[in-house]
């Protein structure tokens, strides 16, 4: 339970820490959240400041819950690929998420956690992960609006398990249904936006 517990803390505790929250102020000095959209994103970083510092930021965004699913590899707690070990490989994964929207290093204010999701179902299927990232670079191709493409990419990963690779580990199919609706819960002030005409399209800075 003390293995548990701590593993637990320190996916917290990896995952609170907001590359583009940091990157801005160490490399900028600004706090991202007080310019343009004032979410603590990559994608708002790419924004304000261009894709030298966003890009960066995003990786690490997604590595950090990435590893945070993979220490459950290291623990020797379950039986690997048991459903309890991809369980275990979830909720490390959702903590991580959990501390990049509500870090504690930056009074609980952080980003909307897409790149760290996208890092999470990576560690967890890769393939259907970077499929649906492949539904997100064609819809960000065709509407330069990351909004609709992070949506797009998040409905369409429980489909693309279901349908192109035929899953039927019961806990990776609730997950993927569960991220599909964090990622439209975290994106309602940009659905308000789009409804209204006044969501903005994506430009890339140097």
């Amino acid at each position: 339970m003390l293995i548990v517990i701590t593993t637990g803390i320190f996916a917290y505790l990896l995952g609170a820490f907001n590359a583009a929250l940091w990157f801005g102020k160490w490399f900028h000095k600004i706090d991202i959240r007080q310019h343009g959209s004032k979410n603590a994103g990559a994608t708002n970083l790419l924004r304000v400041v261009g894709w030298k510092t966003a890009l960066p930021a995003f990786l690490i965004d997604a590595a950090k819950s990435f590893f945070a699913v993979k220490l459950a590899v290291f623990q020797n707690i379950w039986e690997v690929q048991s459903e309890a070990f991809i369980i275990w490989q979830i909720a490390l994964g959702i903590i991580a998420v959990l501390g990049h929207i509500f870090p504690i290093y930056s009074g609980f204010k952080g980003g909307k956690g897409v790149a760290s999701l996208l890092g999470m179902v990576i560690a967890l299927h890769p393939l259907a992960a970077l499929s649906a990232f492949g539904v997100f670079v064609i819809s960000l191709v065709l509407t330069k609006i990351v909004s609709i493409s992070s949506m797009l990419a998040g409905i369409s990963f429980p489909i693309i398990l279901i349908v192109l690779f035929q899953e039927n580990r019961t806990s990776l199919l609730l997950f993927s249904i569960f991220a599909a609706i964090l990622l439209l819960i975290s994106h309602k002030k940009n659905i308000k936006r789009l409804l209204n005409g006044e969501e903005k399209r994506i430009t890339f800075k140097s």
